[in-house]
């Protein structure tokens, strides 16, 4: 018997798109003598479809795109996910598709209702198994997180499976693979199944799913491992009902894979948005570097627009790295000065302002002026503004609303200033395109002379240790303390943290990497009079 892992990227909403693509991928499994191909979880409609699931008609094209499905399968079994509305109550399902009918459905019984996870927003949990019969094997069927609980899986075995197919929408972050393995090797030891774990591919907003799907045997050795961050079909034979050896495809070190997911997260989100290109302030700094590279990686130079706004902050090797990197990916790049523009904001604020010291009202002035550029080329030419601003800088504020935070897509949202640093690296790694001075020197803003990020912020190295101690972590200040940093330090950037979430609600979406972002599994209130950094 053969059964075919079907790892690929679906849309949220493109139901007529998805069916074709999993059509195609069934015809492919069919002729290489499949007898059944499982999809990932909710693979018809895309994950997640958030409040779509509350609507009755997305239901009723649901259905209609499921049984349409179901008529044009032929000779071979295919395993389906999709949202299913059955008198009055909403489950994610699985479906078993043979010979133009829909045989069976199995229903989610372990709803997640934590980090990015809503289920229980919208579904109601199943408490039947779900088993059915393929070339004499009785395959029993999982759905996500019912893999990393007791339960389900005992469920299936009790009804005489004689092994698991699990459907995941299991989104990215660094790491994320171990804690996969593990949960499936915890199941494996309570049911003695081999599991086949099925896992989506693609970006949608801020997650990606990075698929490197993979069979373990009912020992818990792996067997098959698929690629990462690509689309793939993978044939597994078995012999009885145990999977034979095969390919298993090493997975990306951490900085590999979050450069891959942040390539990843930044093509779905222009692709699938129907963006014709993107457009960047290129500063000479390593964030913008950074973001460029990426950008071009995603889309392709042919799409990618980086613009240089120097001002009379702006230093020479800024102004030549820029340049430097521009010809090295062959993007187009423009030049637009800024001084004027500047000028003409300072004279006519110069009665209000009265002769006040210059600070950091004129330094957002000129990020404002920057952000206003980038967004009429974005309207005149359609293209999405990408944002360069890091993790770091979106902890503690350091960044201006409607200035550098500007834009559609935040690529290194997520993504700490030291780790900003370790990307760099890696993409050079592949072929030098970002020059080595702007990896090597001091990190600056260049919003007035002479200036560096290390005049308003503890070094990086710090200011990320306590930022992923209280954001990831949820550490209070004094544990962080105890751990050996400053408690200067430690309630600064704890205070800054807590204080900037009004900027953080405005800034635009971004690829999540680390086990808790800045965005929907970190829902934190902007008026608070609660103050752990005094505690």
């Amino acid at each position: 018997m053969k059964i075919a892992i079907a790892q690929i990227n679906c849309t949220v909403g493109d139901l007529a798109g998805n069916v074709a693509k999993i059509l195609d991928y069934a015809n492919r499994a069919k002729a290489a003598g499949v007898q059944v191909m499982v999809t990932p979880e909710l693979s018809l409609t895309g994950y997640p479809p958030e409040d779509l699931l509350l609507r009755d008609g997305f239901y009723a094209a649901c259905d209609q795109a499921l049984f349409g499905l179901a008529r044009d399968t032929q000779g071979i079994t295919l395993v389906i996910g999709h949202p299913q509305q059955v008198d009055g109550q909403r489950y994610n399902a699985a479906s078993v598709l043979r010979d133009g009918k829909v045989v069976s459905s199995y229903h989610k019984q372990i709803l997640p209702n934590h980090s990015v996870f809503d289920e229980v927003r919208y579904f109601s949990p199943g408490t039947e198994p779900c088993v059915f019969e393929a070339d004499g094997i009785k395959l029993g069927i999982n759905i996500c997180a019912d893999i990393w609980e007791e339960g389900a899986a005992t469920c299936a075995l009790n009804a005489n499976a004689d092994l698991l197919l699990v459907l995941n929408a299991s989104p990215y972050h660094m790491d994320k693979q171990v804690s996969r393995y593990h949960a499936v090797r915890e199941r494996i030891g309570e049911c003695g199944l081999p599991v086949f774990y099925v896992n989506l591919v693609g970006g949608q907003d801020e997650l990606v799913f990075d698929g490197a799907s993979f069979v373990m045997d009912g020992a818990g050795v792996l067997v098959h491992q698929l690629p990462a961050f690509e689309e793939a079909l993978r044939i597994v034979e078995l012999e009885n009902d145990r999977p034979l050896l095969g390919e298993v495809v090493p997975q990306p070190p951490v900085e590999a894979s979050v450069y891959k997911a942040l390539c990843l997260g930044v093509r779905d989100y222009v692709m699938k948005n129907g963006f014709p290109g993107v457009v960047l302030g290129l500063s000479g700094g390593i964030d913008s570097a950074l973001t460029l590279a990426i950008a071009v990686d995603a889309v392709g130079a042919e799409r990618v627009q980086a613009v240089m706004m120097p001002s009379e902050f702006t230093a020479d090797i800024s102004l030549q790295d820029a340049q430097i990197m521009a010809e090295r990916l062959q993007i187009r790049y423009s030049e637009l000065p800024i001084k004027l523009a500047f000028d003409s904001f300072l004279r006519t604020l110069a009665e209000e302002f009265n002769d006040l010291p210059f600070d950091t009202t004129e330094e957002n002035i000129q990020a404002r002026i920057r952000g206003t550029l980038l967004m009429a080329l974005s309207n005149k030419y359609g293209s999405i503004v990408l944002t360069t601003g890091n993790k770091s800088e979106m902890a503690v504020g350091y960044a201006t609303l409607y200035g550098d935070m500007a834009g559609g897509f935040a690529v290194l949202k997520d993504v700490p200033k030291t780790l900003v640093y370790r990307l760099a690296r890696y993409r050079n790694s592949l072929g030098e395109v970002i020059p080595e001075r702007v990896i090597t020197r001091a990190p600056s803003a260049e919003l007035r002379h002479n200036q560096t990020d290390q005049d308003a912020l503890p070094p990086y190295e710090i200011l990320d240790a306590i930022m992923e101690a209280y954001v990831e972590h949820d550490l209070c200040p004094h544990d962080i303390i105890a751990h050996g940093y400053a408690e200067k330090d430690v309630r600064r950037v704890v205070k800054l943290i807590d204080s900037n979430e009004f900027k953080r609600r405005q800034a635009p979406v971004g690829v999540r990497v680390t086990p808790r972002g800045f965005g929907k599994d970190r829902r934190y209130p902007i008026t608070s009079k609660y103050r752990p950094w005094l505690e």
